[in-house]
């Protein structure tokens, strides 16, 4: 056994072990306000080595059947990586909780798995330790009696998520004998009602890790009480982990027809409530919330796609959505009184006292709301262009009518910024330099997607395909 060659191939996820020793080590010596430098140090250089390794083509197997890296899996990581350094940079107040950069890279560590898993066995304990450590993070910077109830929802719903993937992985197993995730693409193609059953009961289990509807119960009251950085967490990351790893999961196979219908009725159904039920909201996380069931919906509208097509939507898609959303989050104006600040209404005139914050904030709604030359716009495009060319135009055709149902509610967070003078009840404190700074970070992100879509689909996403 080549010890070197798999360390090399667990590069990332061995570097991201070592940043959760250090943290430890600060911990155990109450030096929790020492941790957030060696946390953004861990994960910056974990991104760079996986971009390093999925540029010079890098591929090994270091347990065969369970475990292998190729340039495609790197890329991802490397993705998902560096979406989590603003994460960081916006935690300076929770990262003097010295669990919470453990927590995060704990779960990035899980995120990692995922997108090397060649057997359901390390597909479940991916998930598991992605989610487990976002169950504490959610109860972690405790700042409303809701947390608790969130943090419940999230772990009850979860868990049944855990339970209904195992489900379909046994009655897989029973009708193939193997936990291969090769296994999941020869019963997509199968008629056979064991077959269906397993495919059907693993999909829905991925349905309600990314909060699709119906399953979507946990995702507004778990995203409104946690911390901002958590929300941009989970909004971004955990949501980019599962839906990665659906990619991986289909591989190439062609969904057919009647899986095709569930592929997109549940999407189309999510994409028309997260928009309806978004405008309706007070609450800036928990219209978030809705958005993000939105997007779930047009994320997994990409699967009815086949081939590489299919594959750069979703990640064009991921990139582009994590981007917009830590953009949101970033920007957001700081304040003691967490339910307060997270009032839609606090947002009032918010242009004419921060006007970067405004300006960040709006061009995040806009983006979201797939407003072209925004990066948003190109991965709508790009999803409902696969859509349509696979042969199901109708469903594509139900999905861009409903997308135009979230530019109401995205525009009118703009509205409040920008065309009102009142100023709120309480006013909001500026963005902390480090928020700033991941600010600038994803607007600098933001503008190349926007100006060279192309060329990152052929350098970066391509890779996936």
């Amino acid at each position: 056994m080549n010890w070197f060659a798999i360390a090399l191939a667990m590069l990332p996820e061995h570097i991201l072990l070592a940043g959760i020793v250090v943290l430890t080590a600060l911990a155990l010596r109450k030096r929790p306000s020492a941790s957030l430098a060696p946390a953004i140090i861990a994960v910056v250089v974990a991104a760079i080595a996986a971009a390093l390794q999925s540029t010079m083509g890098f591929a090994y197997e270091p347990f065969p059947g369970h475990f292998s890296v190729d340039a495609s899996a790197l890329a991802a990581k490397s993705i998902v990586l560096a979406l989590t350094v603003p994460v960081l940079l916006m935690a300076r107040s929770e990262a003097k909780q010295s669990a919470f950069p453990i927590l995060v890279l704990s779960s990035l560590y899980g995120v990692c798995l995922l997108f090397s898993a060649d057997s359901f066995l390390t597909l479940f304990l991916g998930l598991e330790i992605m989610s487990l450590p976002v169950y504490a993070l959610v109860l972690l910077a405790f700042r409303r009696p809701e947390s608790a109830e969130g943090a419940l929802k999230y772990l009850v719903l979860s868990g049944t998520a855990t339970a209904t993937l195992l489900m379909g992985v046994a009655l897989l197993y029973g009708r193939s004998g193997a936990l291969a995730i090769s296994a999941f693409a020869d019963a997509l193609a199968a008629s056979d009602a064991l077959g269906s059953a397993a495919v059907v009961l693993i999909v829905a289990a991925f349905f309600l890790k990314a909060a699709v509807v119906p399953f979507h119960a946990w995702a507004p009251d778990a995203y409104e009480s946690a911390a901002v950085p958590v929300t941009a967490y989970m909004a971004t990351i955990v949501k980019a982990g599962v839906l990665l790893a659906a990619v991986r999961l289909f591989g190439v196979a062609s969904v057919p027809r009647p899986m095709a219908e569930l592929l997109a009725v549940l999407p189309l159904a999510s994409i028309v409530w997260g928009n309806l039920a978004a405008m309706r909201q007070q609450s800036f996380r928990r219209m978030m919330a809705y958005s993000s069931i939105a997007h779930a919906g047009y994320l997994f509208y990409a699967f009815l796609g086949a081939g590489p097509g299919r594959f750069q939507a979703v990640a064009f898609y991921v990139l582009s959505y994590g981007l917009t959303n830590l953009l949101a989050f970033a920007s957001l104006p700081t304040g003691d009184d967490d339910p307060e600040r997270d009032k839609l209404d606090n947002l009032r005139g918010l242009y004419h006292r921060q006007p970067f914050a405004a300006l960040m904030i709006a061009l995040a709604m806009l983006s979201l709301a797939g407003i072209p030359p925004l990066p948003g716009f190109v991965a709508k495009f790009l999803v409902f262009k696969n859509v349509i060319a696979a042969g199901f135009t109708l469903y594509g055709v139900l999905g861009l009518v409903a997308s135009y149902l979230g530019i109401y509610f995205y525009l009118r967070v703009i509205q409040a910024m920008f065309m009102t003078t009142e100023a709120p009840a309480r006013e909001p404190g500026p963005l902390e330099p480090l928020a700033e700074s991941a600010s600038l970070l994803c607007l600098a992100a933001v503008i190349a997607l926007s100006v060279f879509p192309g060329w990152v689909i052929d350098q970066l996403v391509g890779r996936l395909g």
